[in-house]
């Protein structure tokens, strides 16, 4: 089978309500497009029908695949799905379409290029926040800071979930994961930084979702000692190039 141009991953964990929605607008939106392109949905921990949901839908969209990993945390369903991706490009979105659907192309050639990863940058000039709570975007903007300060300095929104990998890349910097929780993307443009790779942020338009999954004073501590793992895991040499 040829391989596509695009491949859309979308991590599912107890999304049996927002995923009819999420698959509606992303395969409306592609078949508006030119080029070929797949969905793969990765249920992972649910406890929920997120799973029997998700697999109901390929008898709607022929090009939608749905894979289960009995592991929980986001960094895993991702990881498995770049694993299992046949796309050009692969692209992680969010069940909850925080950022309009429409603005994939913006992360893809042509309107986008020389670039081995663009992530979503609610911070970028450009950008635009709707409804966000003041204490969300401040607590996102201390921990933004600690990430400058002690792993990726430059960057200026690493958290929006919202992310383009060229295919060679993606399975260069998901070798070397560790991280299956919410610091894994942290993680992984670290490593594409220490590979040498070329990371463009895109300003978006976003919608704060009041239905996210985060909590923000344990999974902060949480993400804060990731931090801590990801300077350790580099003085060791994990996440050395290899040839």
């Amino acid at each position: 089978m040829k391989s596509p141009f695009l491949s859309i991953i979308i991590p599912a964990y107890n999304e049996e309500n927002r995923l009819p929605h999420a698959l509606g607008q992303v395969f409306a939106f592609l078949e508006q497009q030119s080029y070929a392109a797949e969905v793969l949905v990765v249920e992972n921990g649910s406890t929920d029908g997120t799973l029997q949901l998700a697999q109901q839908y390929t008898q709607d969209y022929p090009n939608l695949r749905v894979f289960h990993e009995p592991g929980r945390g986001k960094g895993l369903a991702i990881r498995r799905g770049m694993a299992e991706a046949r796309g050009e490009y692969r692209f992680v979105c969010d069940v909850d379409l925080s950022m309009p659907v429409e603005e994939i192309n913006h992360f893809l050639p042509p309107a986008l290029t020389d670039f081995d990863i663009a992530i979503a940058s609610r911070e970028a000039p450009g950008a635009v926040r709707y409804n966000e709570p003041y204490y969300r975007h401040l607590t996102g903007r201390v921990f933004n800071y600690l990430i400058r300060l002690l792993v990726l300095p430059g960057i200026q929104d690493t958290q929006c979930g919202f992310k383009c990998f060229r295919a060679a890349v993606a399975v260069d910097v998901f070798r070397c994961q560790t991280l299956t929780g919410w610091s894994f993307d942290v993680e992984i443009l670290y490593i594409a930084r220490r590979h040498g790779y070329r990371i463009a942020e895109v300003p978006i338009r976003w919608h704060y979702s009041p239905e996210s999954k985060i909590h923000i004073l344990r999974d902060s501590w949480r993400m804060f000692r990731d931090l801590l793992t990801i300077r350790q895991n580099a003085q060791r040499g994990a996440y050395d190039a290899q040839g």
